[in-house]
């Protein structure tokens, strides 16, 4: 690998002068300029970052940190983010966490070493990692958390309207005349869960619809959890017409329970979904949806990493992004309802 000192010594300019035209810094003449940047294309020199960062006190890396890259939400959000970081010239490291505290730990303190400019998370334990972001705040790294928000964090952070979303889809469905409505939440632990049910129970509260206990089930963001508890719901006496589920993949799993049952979607149980993942459009029947935008989460997360570095000293950023029902052909009215009035019920 190519030196600065074979740098020098092809451009015939002494160590000082190459450094600084690598530096980017005006003080070099024109001529020595230009015999500097040949010797580096004809050498094929690249910078360390390492290096740069012990000189620059920071590298141009991001490091981004997700619970479950295989959950079809989370490529859009890093997409968005990784658009941003790319076209201002920042990297970034994406980690996998596996929903597990400790090896969302042992990134967070092993990549820090490489002083990266900021750090996005989407956290795996919202009770635990606070000390670790905040030591990277201490060594002049951006934070930003996103999506699931821990309650004492105050610092900068980026989510989707959970409750209103929720709220406009279980209103929905009671617009199309269900009274029966279940919900599948993912782990009630979570802020994203947590806020997406009681966005659901405002919305039956408003219609005076009282919502039994076996109406809410609880699992994990998978297909699996969808399934398994769709068919814990269509066990019942009072079986529910329909289901909103908390997430896209809980509703995939809702699909097949009900498929599984010889039972009809949406003729005999209709199902509404959060996320507005691709694969909805290619289900049968497409899927209703909340859509919480994954790209511009991922984006506005990047932004304000970018923002920080560059000098930004206001307060901590709060952005709420407003999410929109994307009602497709997996939700209608239930049986003995007028199904010529369901046009006026689509957007």
């Amino acid at each position: 690998m190519a030196t600065i000192k074979q740098i020098a010594k092809v451009a015939a300019v002494s160590i000082g002068t190459a450094s600084n035209v690598l530096n980017g810094l005006p003080s070099v003449r024109e001529p020595a300029r230009k015999r500097v940047l040949q010797a580096i294309e004809t050498l094929g020199y690249q910078p360390s970052l390492l290096g740069r960062a012990l000189r620059k006190d920071k590298t141009n890396i991001i490091v981004m940190i997700v619970p479950d890259i295989t959950n079809p939400f989370f490529p859009g959000l890093v997409r968005g983010a990784e658009d941003v970081a790319f076209q201002n010239d920042y990297r970034l490291v994406l980690c996998n966490s596996d929903n597990n505290y400790l090896k969302e730990s042992a990134y967070m303190r092993q990549l820090r070493t490489y002083r990266p400019s900021g750090l996005i998370i989407v956290p795996a334990d919202l009770s635990k990692g606070a000390e670790e972001a905040k030591a990277y705040l201490r060594s002049g790294s951006a934070v930003v958390y996103m999506d699931r928000i821990p309650s004492r964090w105050r610092g900068d952070a980026v989510t989707s309207a959970h409750e209103e979303g929720a709220y406009a889809a279980t209103r929905y469905l009671l617009n199309l005349g269900h009274k029966r409505i279940a919900t599948i939440t993912g782990q009630l632990s979570g802020t994203s869960a947590a806020e997406r049910l009681s966005g659901f129970l405002r919305a039956m509260k408003e219609a005076n619809l009282s919502v039994a206990p076996e109406y809410i089930q609880e699992t994990t963001f998978t297909k699996a959890g969808g399934k398994e508890k769709t068919a814990v719901l269509l066990r019942l006496r009072a079986r529910p017409t329909a289901i909103f589920a908390a997430n896209d993949l809980i509703a995939f799993g809702a699909l097949t329970a009900i498929r599984e049952e010889d039972l009809a979607c949406p003729e005999d149980v209709s199902v509404f979904g959060f996320d507005n993942l691709d694969l909805g459009d290619v289900t049968t029947p497409a899927l209703s949806t909340v859509d919480q935008f994954a790209y511009k989460l991922g984006a506005k997360a990047a932004q304000i990493v970018v923002n920080r570095v560059a000098g930004d000293k206001s307060p901590a950023n709060r952005i709420c992004i407003p999410t929109e029902l994307k009602v497709k052909d997996s939700a209608c009215m239930p049986r003995g309802k007028s199904r010529s009035l369901q046009k006026h019920h689509r957007r």
